[in-house]
């Protein structure tokens, strides 16, 4: 793949200097607000949310490649940031469309990656929700709304960052077994589909093939889904369905549990790129935050957090690959 000289620079702005990408992310919106409702905050919540992101910014980027953020609350955390860390930027809404069947997503109405690109993003990151299974009609309607962000980043000469999750439309738990059972053809399947050139995508920002819980040595159930070499034979054929970098979302996994899925990942000779983990590193620092207020949270981050984040740095450079290998 070719990549112009600005898009190359940004990505270079975005990862080590090895071409790892160790991102942090902190773009959840709908998602804090329900973790601040488990912990039953009274205060202004749009306050709180971006005064977290902001501690979380300001502590953990000095360890962190680069860092996703929103434009709704994210932007005072992106002037927080260490100035060695990238920015990257969120495009879509939270959440999706209930209001029919299909996920379907949405921009944030007065966004656009131009203007991202003057508020210093390096990158722009465009979350879909994606059913390989689904009906031609829906899935025609969500790769033409790629198409055109593709286009839209190519225009202003920015990496497109396209993160992906899966789902079933009979599976309501993607935690389930059953769900484990479907999710490798899941994942596997869209990230071939996103791969093709007229998506202009960048990187690709996905799940784990498989569901850990379920692989064998991994858990202490009996009903395993997996055994240990199916389970290494789908992290193989996922890194074999694109050309394109790929990197790890932790999907709010326990910060150990992610790590071990990184090794077990390069035991496939997975060729991923890094990482871009969000609660895995920094959640048990908002309960710090609801009960003691910055000055909490700011130790938590100085300490839990920022061991979080290293023990996570270690085990991406053990075991992430460049993605220079995968541009001309």
């Amino acid at each position: 793949m070719l990549l112009s000289k600005n898009k190359r620079q940004h990505m270079e702005n975005l990862s080590t200097k090895d071409g790892v990408i160790a991102a942090l992310a902190i773009d959840q919106r709908g998602a804090l607000k329900k973790m601040l409702n488990k912990e039953q905050y009274t205060g202004d919540e749009d306050c709180a949310i971006t005064e977290f992101k902001k501690l979380v910014s300001k502590e953990l980027t000095p360890y962190s490649s680069s860092i996703l953020l929103d434009p709704e609350y994210g932007i005072p955390a992106s002037q927080l940031r260490n100035s060695k860390a990238g920015l990257i930027v969120a495009y879509e809404k939270t959440g999706y469309d209930t209001s029919e069947s299909g996920r379907f997503p949405d921009l944030i109405d007065d966004i656009s990656v131009y203007r991202l690109k003057e508020m210093g993003a390096d990158a722009v990151k465009f979350l879909l929700y994606y059913n390989s299974d689904d009906n031609d009609k829906i899935n025609q309607r969500k790769h033409a709304f790629v198409e055109r962000i593709g286009l839209e980043c190519v225009g202003a000469d920015l990496p497109f960052y396209l993160e992906l999750l899966s789902y079933d439309n009979e599976i309501t738990d993607n935690n389930s077994k059953e769900f484990a059972k479907i999710k490798p053809n899941k994942v596997i399947n869209m990230m071939k589909e996103f791969s093709k050139e007229r998506y202009h995508v960048d990187v690709l920002k996905v799940e784990v093939p498989v569901n850990m819980n379920f692989v064998e040595g991994f858990t202490n159930r009996d009903d395993v889904v997996y055994s240990k070499e199916e389970a290494l034979e789908h992290f193989r054929n996922q890194s074999m369905s694109t050309h394109l970098p790929f990197i790890f979302l932790s999907a709010g996994v326990s910060a150990d549990l992610f790590q071990k899925t990184l090794y077990f990942a390069a035991e496939a000779n997975s060729e991923f790129n890094g990482v871009l983990c969000g609660r895995a590193t920094w959640q048990n620092g908002l309960p710090a935050y609801v009960r003691g207020g910055e000055e909490e949270a700011t130790e938590w981050l100085k300490t839990e957090g920022r061991k979080n984040i290293e023990d996570l740095n270690k085990a991406v450079f053990e075991t992430a690959s460049s993605w220079h290998s995968k541009f001309k």
